[in-house]
């Protein structure tokens, strides 16, 4: 498993593409959102926004999925980098008063499983999106863990690949999973929920040569809505 702690990952070329962000919850319904924020704590009005290219490619997996009479159900897209910054010296915090003694490399590796290092971050960029299963009429799935636990919160079932899930959980997580995967997108193994495409951690684990996409300020995306 390749960590968002990982050398490779922060050492990964960045070749920007200057794509615009488009807001999930105005592209139809072929994508639901869910703009109550019970399990996402970002204050920011452009939640739910991600870059061009990543909302077609959202687009192409929910399509694939509404066959069976399902949708993508996204919770959570851009998130400012302030923001993710404050989650990831948080969790890092709260490791450092569990194991004193613990190096601060082996810390910050252990952190990156829950909460990415800023400077890697992809949900800053517009690349990552959090999301689950749900009926056209907005019925999830069962995926075996609420959407946002950590391990400790989870006992493990927020990893992907958790095998002491339900076999419906199971069967759930693998539908989503070829789904995102046959549109290009790659997952964070620690967090199911967790997708993403054009970030460097997408292009260290699919292989590609540089990222697409930076990290942006939130002013930046306030300046596009006022345009």
């Amino acid at each position: 498993m390749i960590t968002l702690a990982d050398p490779l990952v922060r050492l990964t070329r960045l070749v920007e593409t200057g794509e615009h962000f488009v807001d999930l919850g105005e592209i139809g319904a072929l994508i639901l959102v869910d703009r109550t924020r019970k399990v996402v704590s970002n204050p920011s009005r452009h939640f739910l926004k991600v870059r061009a290219g990543v909302a077609d490619r959202l687009t192409r997996a929910s399509r694939s999925l509404s066959l069976g009479g399902l949708r993508l159900l996204v919770r959570e897209g851009y998130r400012p980098l302030s923001l993710q910054r404050e989650y990831f010296e948080r969790r890092l915090s709260e490791l450092r008063a569990h194991y004193p003694s613990a190096p601060e490399d082996r810390l910050i590796e252990l952190a990156s499983l829950y909460a990415a290092p800023p400077e890697v971050a992809a949900h800053p960029t517009g690349a990552a999106v959090d999301l689950t299963v749900a009926t056209s009429g907005g019925v999830e799935l069962d995926m075996g863990s609420v959407l946002n636990a950590t391990d400790e919160e989870s006992s493990g079932a927020c990893y992907t690949a958790c095998q002491f899930i339900s076999r419906q959980a199971r069967d759930n997580r693998q539908l989503m999973a070829g789904a995102m995967e046959r549109a290009g997108f790659v997952n964070y193994p620690s967090e199911w929920w967790h997708w993403s495409y054009g970030d460097r951690y997408w292009a260290a684990v699919a292989g590609q040569q540089h990222a697409l996409y930076g990290p942006v300020k939130e002013e930046q995306l306030e300046e596009g809505t006022r345009g």
